[in-house]
């Protein structure tokens, strides 16, 4: 049996705003937007060609409104992993991405935490080979 997770959901405020922060800023594919009942979306954003989407949800309750950029109680939640820490680093900080650190050197790779649009924390992580 073949099994593999195909979407992650995040909970946001607003899609549009979503979709512009994670296709211009980091420059993440939309790989799905259509329309479902009662003004909900189906919107789908990865990085190119990776196997995991972000499935982008629109908070529809005090509940969900409420964890909005807090999905994982302040820790780190999300790893997007490249190839080159440098060149990434480098064009998020020039499209505006706020950092929460300085890079730093581990002893599995070259890593540093940064916020989404809604505070989300993320790792932005060069694996050593």
């Amino acid at each position: 049996m073949s099994q593999r997770i195909a979407s992650i959901t995040l909970v946001v405020a607003d899609y549009d705003a979503a979709i512009a922060f994670y296709t211009q800023t980091l420059g993440f594919e939309l790989l799905e937007d259509s329309p479902r009942e009662n003004g909900k979306r189906w919107v789908r954003v990865a990085p190119a060609g990776a196997e995991t989407a972000l499935l982008l949800a629109k908070a529809d309750s005090a509940q969900q409104n409420a964890r909005v950029g807090d999905q994982t109680g302040g820790r780190v939640g999300f790893f997007l992993h490249t190839d080159n820490f440098a060149r990434d680093h480098a064009a998020m900080i020039a499209n505006g991405v706020q950092f929460l650190e300085a890079p730093r050197s581990e002893a599995y790779g070259t890593v540093a935490v940064f916020q989404d649009l809604y505070g989300n924390r993320w790792d932005l992580l060069e694996l050593k080979p």
